[in-house]
């Protein structure tokens, strides 16, 4: 029993532990010029990395043009 408490007691402590660092952080952003430029960049070639190689600009052909299904067994 008194191991289960202390058990509970450590994990209740780092829960704490990292809310209070979580809170000291902020969440505020870059505050300098570069940096938020920096940021805009990041962000614009995220989104074209998400447009390049998405699954509509990878698998852009029909399902059944594709080699493995022509090499599968059973094919109608």
């Amino acid at each position: 029993m008194v191991a289960l408490l202390i058990l509970f007691g450590v994990l209740g402590g780092v829960g704490a532990l990292l809310t209070v660092t979580l809170m000291r952080r902020g969440g505020s952003r870059t505050d300098t010029a570069e940096g938020l430029l920096q940021e805009q960049e990041a962000l614009r070639q995220a989104h074209h990395d998400r447009v390049s190689f998405g699954a509509a600009a990878v698998h852009n052909s029909v399902p059944t043009a594709s080699d493995t299904y022509s090499r599968r067994q059973g094919r109608p």
